[in-house]
């Protein structure tokens, strides 16, 4: 049966990596082979709320459209980080909001991978540029939230070309979010196809409440990243990837506000 906070929980958090590579619309849009390592399905995803209440329902929202699916459900747990550093903490995904400053992000997402294994996550919301008349919206919210934790789940997008039409998925880019603001049926397929194995071990969060852990911080700014291992030709995404040795790896999504692309 499925977990009975499915309806209670919202959110992720999340960095990605790949090859340098075009936008492309994508059939099978698993990121890497990344995930969170289980021995049963459907397993319980804790994500910690550190975003202040205008965020809240967002948050909510992003974690009841993911438990839809048959293979997860999201259970909102309190935070322990501080929004503006965002720490994360073993097992599970951090969200967290702050003005985090005119760098060019509207958002970031983090995970730290052990091979192909994700450890811990983090998603940053700016709100310098979410305070902005253009993506202080109930669609912009809620696509990029969907989206983040979409990627701390082991998602890539279905397309990345904002100029095609919308997929009716928070996993498409799109200038205008109004019908991708949710999971579609194939982001749902998607999951069962990625989560399908079983593990002999697990890289979840045994407990509701944690502490924070003493990796590496994800910055806000570029130079804190790695190296840009891919970007979109519009210059709107980019993921960067931190190698921390011994098979350990900081990856970095990188969603670009309009004001960034106009810069460069």
């Amino acid at each position: 049966m499925k977990s009975v906070y499915r309806f209670l929980v919202p959110i992720g958090a999340f960095v990605l990596s790949l090859g340098v590579v075009a936008p492309y619309v994508s059939a099978n849009h698993s990121w890497g082979g990344y995930h969170f390592a289980r021995t049963a399905n459907p397993f319980t995803l804790k994500v910690a709320d550190n975003v202040s209440p205008v965020w809240d329902s967002y948050l909510a929202t992003t974690a009841s459209d993911w438990s839809v699916s048959t293979v997860l459900d999201m259970m909102i747990v309190p935070g322990v980080a501080n929004p503006k550093t965002c720490r994360a903490t073993a097992g599970r995904v951090e969200v967290c909001n702050a003005r985090y400053g005119n760098n060019g992000w509207l958002g970031i997402a983090s995970i730290w991978a052990n091979g192909t294994h994700i450890t811990q996550g983090t998603v940053k919301l700016n709100d310098t540029y979410f305070n902005t008349a253009k993506y202080n919206t109930p669609a912009w919210k809620n696509m990029v939230m969907c989206q983040e934790v979409g990627h701390a789940l082991g998602l890539d997008h279905q397309d990345e070309n904002f100029a095609n039409a919308n997929l009716d998925t928070c996993m498409d880019y799109s200038n205008d979010p109004t019908s991708n603001q949710h999971p579609n049926s194939h982001d749902y397929d998607q999951l069962e196809s990625i989560y399908q194995h079983l593990d002999t071990s697990t890289t979840l969060a045994s407990s509701v409440s944690s502490n924070p852990s003493q990796a590496h911080e994800v910055g806000d700014a570029q130079s804190s990243w790695g190296r840009e291992i891919r970007t979109s030709k519009d210059l709107k995404l980019s993921v960067f990837e931190k190698d921390m040795g011994n098979g350990e790896k900081i990856i970095t999504h990188v969603f670009w506000a309009e004001e960034k692309n106009s810069n460069k």
